[in-house]
């Protein structure tokens, strides 16, 4: 990542996830954070990825008003998106294990999108990843809730978590994608940004 690194942008990750920061910092690039909280609703005609999309515009809305010449703000929102509804972060522990039981034995789709800000322009890339889990039963949902209480990630899981380990049989896209940020997809972006401006 040297090329980004030794260039004259700056990147900023717009996220207050440990779990993007953490994604990103494994690239070696170099960037420093900074984080709005900004209230997630979304209007009721949106779906699947079209929800994604406009948070992550609201995400990014803030910093519209700051970004410098040479910075690459990167906001995104991770979703789920299972039987025509949006699966958000649960409200308790029993929101949790009632959203692990719907999804036992069947697919459901995790969409990132991520917004790309500059001083002249801003893009949103999106990734669509299909997971499947196995038919959990209801000991294992009880454990892993009550374990690791679920209530800050978007389906109730993580899929680097035990449930993913012993539950998720197959997915069909980014594995990181699902973790919160796609990270070959977001390097290459930044890249093409760079090169688009030398």
């Amino acid at each position: 990542m040297d090329i980004i690194n030794n260039s004259n942008y700056k990147i900023i990750l717009g996220s207050g996830s440990s779990r993007r920061k953490e994604l990103l910092e494994m690239t070696g690039i170099k960037f420093t954070v900074n984080s709005n909280p900004v209230n997630e609703n979304f209007p009721e005609s949106l779906k699947s990825k079209e929800i994604a999309e406009f948070i992550v515009s609201k995400k990014t809305k803030p910093f519209r008003e700051i970004v410098k010449e040479n910075q690459i703000i990167i906001t995104a929102d991770t979703l789920v998106w299972f039987e025509d509804k949006c699966w958000g972060k649960p409200n308790d522990k029993d929101d949790a294990k009632k959203m692990l039981k719907m999804f036992a034995g069947l697919s459901h789709e995790v969409i990132t999108s991520v917004g790309f800000l500059t001083s002249n322009n801003f893009e949103i890339l999106t990734e669509v990843t299909e997971v499947t889990y196995k038919d959990l039963n209801e000991k294992e949902i009880n454990y892993y809730v009550d374990k690791v209480n679920p209530i800050d990630k978007a389906g109730s899981y993580g899929i680097q978590d035990w449930i993913g380990m012993i539950g998720v049989e197959r997915i069909k896209g980014s594995y990181t994608s699902v973790l919160g940020l796609p990270v070959p997809q977001v390097t290459s972006q930044i890249l093409k940004i760079i090169n688009e401006n030398l």
